[in-house]
C-alpha cells in the first residue's frame, strides 16, 4: 500500500489503470489483449453475476450452454452479422502442433492437419444457437424459447484495456425465439427495463434508456434497446444491449414452426447481454483518489472489523465480542469480515480496505469495548462515528442502506450536471471539448450526418432516448428538420 494512486485529476486512465491492479481486480496476462481476473475482482463479478441471473430466471428464463466454436459456413449465413464482426474475429485453421524437424524442442503447424472447414471463435453466438433452434422448433407448441448463457467470447482487439476492452471476455447472452413480432419486441423491452432494474439498484449507476442509431445497433439486429451511462471523465459507456431481431436470423437458418392455424412462418427473435465491461463501469463510476467505492449490493465484502490490540489476550476479548457481531449480522445475510492477522498493522488494513472499497470499517480496540462502543467508517463520505455495540446490527443496515442511495444519487447528480443541450455546431464542439459528457442535440436521422460528426468530434450518437420523444427542432449540423433530440459523447 505504499504507492499512491495517481489522481483522476492528473491523468483519468491512468488512474483507472492503477486502481484496477491495486484493488487486486484484474492484471495484464502472457496473452497480449487477455487479462487474469483475480479473486476479489472475481468475487464483484459473482455478485453480478447472481444478481442478473435471478432475475433472467425469475422472467422465466433458463441457462444453457453452446460451443465455444462456430463453423465459418454458419456464420457466414446472416451476411449483416457476419459482417459486421469479420474484423474482430479469431479463426481456428489447425487441429494439431508438431515438433519442429529442425528443433525438436519447439513445435509448428502440422500442414497435414488443416481443418476441413476453419472454426470462428465465438464473437457471439446467434449463428450456432439458431443452427440449434432449427432442430428444436417444429411447431407453436415449441415456443417461446428462452435461453441464457454464461460464457466467454473473442473479439480481436488491438488497443486494450483492463475490464473495459480486452480480446477475451465474460458476459451473458440471451437468445429467444416466439411465434409474433410482438412478442419479441416485448421481451426486447423486457431486458432493457431488466439491465436499468439491475443497473440502478444494484450497480446505484444511473442510465438513460433508448435507442441506438442504426449505424450504432448490432449487426443483425432490427433495432437495438440500450442503457448508457456516464462516467466521472465525461465518457460515455454502454452498459446493455437488447437487440430485436426480427426474422433476421431464421431466415438465414431456415428455422420454421407450424402455426396454430396449420401455415408456416419464420420464428420471431431477441438477443440480449451485458459483460465484464461492468465491472470498468462500477469502477468509473463510483471511486475516488483513495481507491474503489463498492455499493453495497454488489460488495463481496460489506462489514470489515479491525482489531486494535496488544498481546493474545486483549486480540481474544475482542474476538469474543466480534464473533456475537458476526453470528448477528450474517444471520441478516450482511457478508462480513475480520481481519485478524497479526502480521500486519491496523493503518495498513484501513488502507488496504479503503483502497479495496469495502461499505463499511469498524475499528474496535479495548478502550471501545470497556465504553461498550465501536468506531464506524464508511467508505462513501469517510465520516467516523462512534455507535453502541448494542445497536450495531441495525446501524450497520439503515447504514448500509444510506451509501447504496448516497451513492446512486451523486452519480445521478454528476449525470444530469452533465446533459448539455446545444442548438449550434459551434456550442456543440465546445462543450464535448470543454464539459464533456452527453451533448443533447437535434440530429436528422441521416448516417451522413451522424458519420460527419463523429469525423469531426469523435464523438457518436450513444443513445436516442426515450424521453425526448416528440420534441421538433432543426438538425444542430445539418440544420434540416429534426423530429427530437438525440445523446452524443465520447465513449469508452
Amino acid at each position: 500500500m505504499e504507492k499512491k494512486l495517481t489522481k483522476r485529476s492528473e491523468d483519468y486512465s491512468k488512474w483507472y489503470n492503477e486502481l484496477v491492479v491495486m484493488a487486486d481486480l484484474a492484471e495484464n496476462s502472457a496473452v497480449r489483449g487477455c487479462m487474469v481476473i483475480k479473486p476479489y475482482g472475481y468475487a464483484i463479478w459473482e455478485k453480478m453475476q447472481s444478481e442478473l441471473d435471478r432475475m433472467f430466471k425469475a422472467t422465466g428464463h433458463q441457462n444453457a450452454y453452446f460451443p465455444l466454436f462456430v463453423p465459418k459456413s454458419l456464420f457466414e449465413a446472416e451476411e449483416k452479422n457476419a459482417e459486421g464482426f469479420a474484423k474482430e474475429c479469431a479463426v481456428v485453421t489447425h487441429y494439431r502442433l508438431k515438433a519442429d524437424p529442425e528443433n525438436s524442442s519447439k513445435l509448428i503447424v502440422d500442414p497435414e492437419a488443416k481443418l476441413e472447414e476453419e472454426l470462428v471463435v465465438r464473437p457471439t453466438s446467434e449463428a450456432i444457437i439458431w443452427k440449434t433452434y432449427k432442430n428444436w422448433i417444429q411447431s407453436y407448441r415449441d415456443l417461446p424459447i428462452l435461453i441464457n448463457q454464461w460464457a466467454n467470447v473473442v473479439r480481436w482487439e488491438m488497443r486494450t484495456r483492463l475490464f473495459l476492452r480486452t480480446a477475451e471476455f465474460l458476459w451473458q447472452e440471451g437468445h429467444t425465439a416466439h411465434a409474433t413480432k410482438e412478442e419479441a419486441l416485448k421481451e426486447t423491452k423486457l431486458i432493457n427495463e431488466l439491465y436499468v432494474d439491475f443497473a440502478e439498484n444494484f450497480m446505484a449507476m444511473p442510465v438513460v434508456q433508448g435507442l441506438k442509431s442504426e449505424s450504432e445497433r448490432f449487426a443483425g439486429a432490427e433495432q437495438t434497446y440500450c442503457i448508457e451511462a456516464l462516467m466521472q471523465d465525461g465518457k460515455a459507456l454502454q452498459a446493455g444491449t437488447s437487440h430485436f431481431l426480427g426474422q433476421n436470423f431464421s431466415k438465414a437458418f431456415d428455422v420454421k414452426f407450424t402455426t396454430q392455424s396449420g401455415g408456416l412462418e419464420h420464428v420471431w427473435a431477441s438477443s440480449w447481454g451485458v459483460s465484464s465491461r461492468l465491472m470498468g463501469a462500477l469502477i468509473m463510476t463510483h471511486s475516488d483518489d483513495q481507491g474503489l467505492i463498492l455499493p453495497p449490493n454488489l460488495a463481496p465484502i460489506q462489514v470489515v472489523i479491525v482489531p486494535i490490540y496488544k498481546g493474545v489476550e486483549q486480540l481474544e476479548t475482542i474476538s469474543k465480542v466480534v464473533n456475537k457481531i458476526k453470528k448477528e449480522l450474517t444471520s441478516h445475510g450482511i457478508s462480513f469480515k475480520y481481519d485478524d492477522r497479526d502480521n500486519l498493522k491496523p493503518g495498513y488494513k484501513f488502507n488496504e480496505y479503503e483502497l479495496k472499497g469495502v461499505p463499511i470499517r469498524i475499528a474496535i480496540g479495548p478502550r471501545d469495548l470497556e465504553n461498550n462502543v465501536l468506531e464506524l467508517a464508511r467508505r462513501d463520505t469517510l465520516e467516523k462515528t462512534i455507535v453502541p455495540i448494542k445497536d450495531i446490527n441495525k446501524y450497520i443496515k439503515s447504514t448500509l442502506e444510506e451509501i447504496q442511495k448516497n451513492l446512486f444519487d451523486k452519480a445521478y447528480k454528476f449525470r444530469e450536471e452533465h446533459i448539455t443541450e446545444v442548438d449550434t455546431f459551434d456550442k456543440f464542439k465546445s462543450v464535448l471539448s470543454v464539459k464533456g459528457g452527453f451533448v443533447s442535440a437535434h440530429w436528422d436521422g441521416t448516417i451522413e450526418t451522424e458519420q460527419a460528426i463523429k469525423k469531426q468530434t469523435k464523438a457518436t450518437i450513444r443513445c436516442i432516448p426515450f424521453s425526448d420523444k416528440h420534441r421538433e427542432g432543426n438538425c444542430v449540423y445539418s440544420g434540416k428538420p429534426s423530429s427530437q433530440r438525440v445523446l452524443f459523447a465520447k465513449a469508452y
